[in-house]
């Protein structure tokens, strides 16, 4: 059997596409493997030991057994290496080699990325551009209820137009900010606002591999799934019935995230993929135009709850006239109405000159403008109806203004069987330069091409150059989808574009996040929102500041001991560490301290990146954050102060 793992192992070696640092990526094979990858196929034919263990031949079809291959690439004997030779010394390996259709395990994937949001990793950190550690950690169904029970919350802290103070109270009407766990802190919401969000928006991580800042989108497909499936199970456990969530997304995933969504949401419960342009082809962004269509939108998956969602119609401002809108209606002295034609008013104000057509008037002319907003219930167009009565009678009095009367209420003015309908109807909230005013709408469909993307910066005093959502997208999701006093909910909060947005749209807000941004970071953002700052949409909804937000982090345990083994520096930092860990970490059940201590060499021969790595994995993961039901435990230290906080919200 050796040689056959060293007989694949120099096959293998042979594609420069499984190798990815010098190394042949385990998780690589197995992945293209499962996809039944033509490539990989035709190397492991090629080699007859080979093609004899993995392929069977069925009245001469070959058969590839992809569970098999999957079994013997993940064995602990494939591609040892230092450190897997070592943690399979002291014990850190099962000899349960099955994988989910064998077993009634749950495995939840949790690499570098995730471990990251976790840690509250800085921005600054991840500018080190340093190697990525993967913790795959497969936990029992039972050991899963412990991972995911409501936690201890800490820190508590109250920000409001006075500064920063310890709230002595909660209640549902407090906005919320939690720190920590984005899944962690899901499920705890849960307990206390199960069915009772309104509205919940994402940017999750793209999975795009390139990701220029805190974020560390290197997931691959798989486990980026895992990672979505996770959370959005609970997020719907939190939606409303008629509640609903957008996701926003890029091609890259949106095919994949879409099924998935199905999957959790319902078919049926798909509402249509929004399209936003985000950028223009310019600069360098064009730099590879013969070889790709340059990305020019992001797209936006919206689903409902269930089927009572209403929604609160969107309209763009048209940037044309429509020259359906062709007629003036007028009324004489005797009340009698008649019909004329627009273009002729239009010359007779200076509007237009003498011979020009509707079609040549200029929408952004401000005397035009005026104009039409201040005749809008007199400029008019014909359109069909369906009101037989008022057709037949209509018909009856050709080329005359006609006033359908039912039960002593004017239904309406007719003319030669058509329904005259008043520009006034089409007069409607839009944006434009800053500021919403009622002008020319148009309903907002599923391509929303009018919001501004290049000047979103420093919107809330906080600064994220490539990734900040502008402010006008998130009040025309939050108009769409809710209504005053809602909550509404962002569990990637990132700068707090959505938080902020919902404060100065008097909505409440929960907003979870697991960096810690500095001066970037949404509590900073928060408290200018609540101090006036202009930017964003401050001066479209005339906002003068004000309110108050709660803030939480969830408590840690094992957690902390991978923050700080993130930030050591060298070996002698993670012994020391690993010192702390013996006394009062809660330590993973496959691990026997003194079987380390006693291969302490052995530790020190790996490389800091796997010592870090194994420190890590020594670690009960279920034990992360302090779980509520253990608030008691002297172990944790608790305050009485965050026991009352936590009773208090719990019981809310």
């Amino acid at each position: 059997m050796q040689d056959l793992y060293r007989e694949l192992i120099q096959l293998l070696e042979q594609e420069p596409a499984l190798i990815i640092e010098d190394k042949l990526n385990k998780a690589l094979i197995i992945d293209r493997a499962l996809k039944l990858d033509i490539g990989l196929l035709k190397l492991l034919i090629s080699n007859p030991n080979i093609k004899k263990q993995f392929f069977a031949n069925l009245d001469g079809v070959l058969v590839f057994d992809k569970i098999a291959f999957q079994r013997f690439v993940n064995s602990k004997m494939f591609l040892q290496d230092s450190y897997t030779q070592y943690k399979n010394k002291i014990g850190l390996s099962t000899e349960n080699e099955n994988y989910l259709t064998d077993s009634r395990e749950v495995v939840l994937v949790w690499p570098h990325k995730d471990c990251v949001l976790e840690g509250g990793q800085t921005k600054e950190d991840v500018k080190e551009k340093r190697s990525e550690i993967f913790y795959n950690t497969t936990l029992a169904p039972d050991d899963i209820d412990t991972l995911i029970a409501p936690k201890v919350l800490t820190n508590w802290k109250k920000y409001d137009k006075e500064g920063e103070s310890f709230p002595k109270k909660i209640s549902k009407q407090d906005n919320l900010i939690i720190k920590g766990n984005n899944l962690l802190a899901l499920h705890s919401l849960k307990e206390v606002y199960k069915g009772q969000v309104k509205l919940i928006y994402i940017d999750p991580p793209f999975n795009t591999g390139n990701d220029s800042f805190s974020y560390n989108d290197s997931f691959n497909h798989s486990t980026w799934l895992t990672f979505m499936k996770n959370r959005l199970e609970v997020a719907k456990d939190l939606l409303k019935i008629d509640g609903s969530i957008f996701i926003n997304i890029d091609a890259i995933e949106e095919a994949y995230l879409k099924v998935l969504c199905d999957e959790i949401f319902g078919v049926e419960n798909f509402v249509n993929v929004i399209a936003v342009k985000s950028s223009t082809p310019s600069g360098t962004k064009t730099a590879h135009k013969e070889r790709t269509i340059i990305k020019q939108k992001d797209l936006i998956l919206f689903y409902r709850k269930g089927s009572g969602l209403k929604l609160n119609p969107q309209y763009v401002k048209r940037d044309k006239w429509d020259t359906h809108y062709s007629l003036i209606l007028n009324k004489d002295k005797a009340g009698n109405y008649n019909l004329s034609k627009l273009v002729d008013l239009l010359i007779e104000n200076k509007i237009l000159t003498e011979g020009s057509k509707l079609e040549e008037v200029n929408i952004e002319n401000e005397n035009f403008k005026k104009f039409y907003l201040e005749n809008a219930n007199i400029i008019c167009r014909l359109q069909s109806h369906k009101n037989i009565n008022a057709d037949k009678i209509s018909r009856e009095k050709p080329n005359e203004v006609y006033e359908h009367i039912e039960d002593g209420v004017s239904k309406g003015l007719y003319y030669n069987g058509q329904v005259i309908t008043p520009l006034v109807q089409g007069i409607k909230k839009v944006y434009s330069n800053q500021s919403f005013t009622e002008d020319l709408g148009m309903l907002a469909c599923d391509f929303w091409s009018d919001i501004d993307f290049q000047n979103t910066q420093n919107e809330g005093g906080v600064s994220f150059p490539t990734a900040k959502k502008p402010e006008v997208l998130l009040h025309r999701i939050i108009e769409l989808a809710s209504n005053e006093n809602d909550i509404v909910l962002d569990y990637h909060l990132g700068s707090g574009t959505t938080c902020a947005v919902a404060h100065k749209m008097k909505r409440r807000f929960i907003g979870i996040e697991q960096l810690d941004y500095g001066k970037n970071d949404s509590v900073v953002r928060l408290n200018n929102v609540i101090k006036a700052e202009q930017s964003g949409i401050s001066k479209a909804v005339n906002w003068q500041g004000g309110g108050n937000f709660i803030y939480a982090e969830l408590s840690k345990s094992n957690q902390q001991y991978i923050e700080d083994i993130e930030k050591a520096k060298n070996t002698n930092d993670l012994k020391t560490i690993w010192e702390q860990i013996q006394e009062t970490a809660f330590l993973s059940y496959k691990v026997l301290p003194q079987s380390i201590n006693n291969e302490i060499k052995e530790f020190e021969a790996l490389s800091f990146e796997d010592q870090q790595k194994f420190l890590i994995e020594v670690l009960d993961k279920n034990l992360l954050y302090v779980n509520k039901s253990e608030i008691n435990d002297v172990t944790h230290k608790v305050s009485e102060y965050d026991k009352e906080m936590n009773q208090l919200f719990y019981s809310m």
